[in-house]
């Protein structure tokens, strides 16, 4: 049996860390100045090139190392300490709460459907000519 230990797969970490920060694979891509398949290719890597990886780290808004060294467990400590800080130290609670979410909810999705037509009649706009 192998006991030695293998080494980070740096893909699987920019992968985790892309989809923590809410990114697709396209917004990545258009980041970086790469295609998509690019990307995807990247994140089957288990090593990556220096350079390309502080391109990567860049783009999605971290430090090389922090992709290096990117671990699951790191990740949910962080928050379970955060949480458990927050509740000790009097954060504010959903009780206290001077704004119903559900409007906010509401008021964003709105916005983005919005959006959404302005980009239609963009792109209708530039078929038609």
């Amino acid at each position: 049996m192998d006991t030695a230990t293998k080494p980070k797969h740096i893909g699987r970490n920019i992968s985790r860390i892309r989809e923590l920060r809410g990114m697709k694979q396209e917004a990545l891509a258009i980041a970086m100045g790469v295609s998509q398949q690019t990307v995807s290719n990247m994140e089957k890597s288990e090593t990556i090139e220096d350079e390309k990886l502080l391109e990567v780290a860049k783009a999605l808004g971290v430090t090389s190392e922090a992709v290096k060294n990117f671990s699951e467990e790191a990740v949910i400590n962080y928050f379970a300490n955060f949480y458990d800080n927050s509740s000790n130290n009097g954060a504010i609670h959903a009780s206290n709460c001077t704004f119903n979410p559900l409007d906010k909810v509401v008021e964003l999705y709105e916005r983005l459907v919005q959006a959404e037509k302005e980009k239609v009649e963009y792109l209708e706009k530039l078929l038609k000519k």
